[in-house]
């Protein structure tokens, strides 16, 4: 290992001599010490002088009048944003744990560890290489499934099954300690007809559906674990959507292609909700920052929200 450790005050020299302008040492030491250099560089890099000499290189120096501030302004701007994704992403999941729940449920109380009930590639196609050969996907999610019932023992309505019916608990009570990832997986593995009910709901169908959890189950562990949202790539993408002009404008490896499904799936779930009102005026609070460093269309924001009939 090449590199060595610093204490705060050499990392904010170091900084310094790279051209970063620090208007304020005890704020940004103080940064420092509680966010961390690591965490922040990943908010500074776009702030970097580009290497002319090799394309998509960045040298250690930064661009003429870059300050700390700057820095500091967008961290708390991305963190805002993650915030709103996990208030968008909460009122969903709650949503569509009582899709999952009240479909599979009519069909049965157990619906969820019975083969039958689901996709047959996802309950009884057997995996044929890998570390989980001979399995199936259905099993495998059951082993995740237990794990989470195990955790949650404690929990009164957990511990009342448990002791008097026998440790049967049926999926509308189970689904309450799924994790959003789990929730997905199941619905992934539900009959198409099945799928198709509760993607009809949001106007799209069962393979469209299914995506978005996947995509939104990316966006959530991407908020949760405190990572740099705002111009992150990624990588468990969803189809492009052509609902109207604007969403054709979208690009769908940037978050703001993924707010714009929160945002529809909002309008059915609570149409009444201003979090769309919330969002629009946190989109007015990024910072002011050089020319050229970083800019929301970073963000994927191509379209403008004010004539979009889906945020109004």
């Amino acid at each position: 290992m090449s590199k060595t450790w610093l204490s705060f005050e050499q990392q904010l020299a170091s900084l310094k001599s790279k051209g970063m302008q620090v208007d304020n040492e005890e704020l940004a030491t103080s940064y420092l010490e509680r966010v961390g250099y690591y965490r922040l560089s990943g908010y500074w890099y776009p702030f970097r002088q580009f290497d002319k000499k090799a394309t998509n290189q960045r040298l250690g120096l930064f661009v003429a009048d870059t300050h700390f501030q700057h820095i500091v302004d967008l961290y708390i701007f991305d963190k805002k944003l993650r915030l709103l994704a996990m208030d968008a992403l909460e009122r969903i999941e709650m949503a569509v744990r009582v899709d999952i729940a009240h479909t599979l449920g009519k069909k049965d109380p157990q619906a969820h560890e019975q083969a039958d009930k689901l996709d047959g590639n996802f309950a009884k196609k057997v995996i044929k290489k890998g570390k989980n050969k001979g399995k199936t996907e259905h099993q495998l999610w059951l082993v995740k499934h237990r794990q989470l019932l195990n955790r949650a023992r404690k929990e009164p309505f957990i511990a009342h099954h448990n002791q008097n019916y026998h440790g049967i608990v049926p999926i509308w009570v189970a689904i309450e300690v799924w994790d959003f990832g789990c929730m997905s997986r199941l619905y992934a593995g539900m009959t198409f007809s099945d799928k198709t009910i509760i993607a009809k709901k949001y106007g799209v169908n069962a393979k469209q559906f299914e995506q978005w959890l996947r995509s939104m189950n990316f966006i959530r562990n991407t908020s949760a674990h405190h990572s740099r949202l705002w111009n992150a790539n990624i990588l468990e993408q969803s189809a492009p959507i052509s609902f109207d002009s604007k969403w054709s404008q979208l690009v769908n490896y940037k978050p703001f292609f993924y707010f714009c499904i929160m945002q529809h799936m909002l309008k059915i779930i609570c149409p009444r909700s201003c979090w769309n009102q919330r969002f629009k005026s946190l989109l007015k609070e990024f910072p002011s920052v050089p020319e050229d460093t970083v800019k929301l269309r970073d963000f994927g924001l191509m379209a403008s929200l004010e004539d979009w009939r889906l945020w109004q």
